[in-house]
């Protein structure tokens, strides 16, 4: 069995070490993966679920994600209460554990076969990914749906943040929650992209080696999957050749939104 491990514990922090051993008291033969999104992050989050849910892997493979800003509500926490966990099966028979938090479940909602609550305490722990969520991660992993409670309304999980930064990768290349289909432009269009404070001329690409050296690309990027409906997704990705185009725009954050001047 593969788990991805999906927090916002922290790149090398400790945290995933300990999640993982618990899951591996009950899962001695899971080969554990762990993806550290920036702090709060549920756009990071929800868009690395699909991209790994939705894409192809092996047959016996769950999700684990615990992203939790406990920003349910604004008062006081008894007993550390956050946000609830949640079930979800994906056509591919994939399997998403984690917890209900803005838009943790934005980019699976109109594909996943079953959603549900999952009958655990919301409270009892700082550390409720570790503490008190792997028992259940274990038990829906191995079959059981003895713990599946009421079924999630689609309607009421927000739906993807459209515009937004959802990653940067090893390379300065930025990840965006634009669809590659949405931009009606030629090839070699030249348009002006802000995020923040900063603003860069870029070139409209269907490719983003198809730029000179030093050209920052608007291009359809390597991220994507298939709709509800079967049809291919694929998102924009700004990518600098040559150069970091997340430092060509001031090093911004996951979540910014992303606006192409003119329209």
């Amino acid at each position: 069995m593969l788990i991805s491990l999906i927090a916002d514990y922290g790149v090398g922090d400790p945290a995933f070490a300990e999640v993982k051993q618990r899951l591996q008291m009950a899962l001695p033969q899971a080969q554990i993966h762990e993806l550290s999104v920036p702090p709060f992050s549920t756009i990071a989050t929800g868009f690395w679920i699909a991209q790994l849910g939705l894409n192809p892997g092996p047959v016996d493979r769950i999700i684990y994600h615990n992203c939790a800003p406990r920003q349910d509500d604004p008062e006081a926490r008894r007993d550390n209460e956050g946000e609830g966990l949640t079930y979800a099966l994906l056509p591919n028979g994939v399997k998403v554990v984690g917890v209900n938090a803005g838009y943790t479940l934005s980019f699976i909602k109109d594909q996943a076969k079953v959603l549900h609550s999952v009958n655990v305490s919301r409270g009892g722990s700082q550390f409720r990914s570790r503490d008190v969520f792997p028992p259940a991660v274990a038990t829906i992993a191995q079959g059981d749906h003895s713990l599946l409670g009421d079924s999630l309304n689609p309607n009421q999980i927000p739906d993807m943040p459209l515009n937004r930064i959802a990653w940067v990768d090893g390379y300065g290349n930025i990840k965006t929650t634009i669809p590659a289909h949405a931009p009606t432009l030629e090839p070699e269009t030249k348009i002006v992209i802000r995020i923040g404070d900063v603003v860069s001329d870029a070139v409209y690409s269907d490719g983003s080696f198809r730029v000179p050296e030093g050209t920052l690309a608007f291009a359809p990027g390597s991220s994507g999957w298939s709709t509800a409906n079967g049809q291919p997704l694929r998102w924009i990705e700004l990518f600098l050749r040559g150069g970091s185009a997340w430092e060509r725009f001031g090093r911004p954050r996951v979540g910014q939104t992303i606006t192409r001047l003119g329209e």
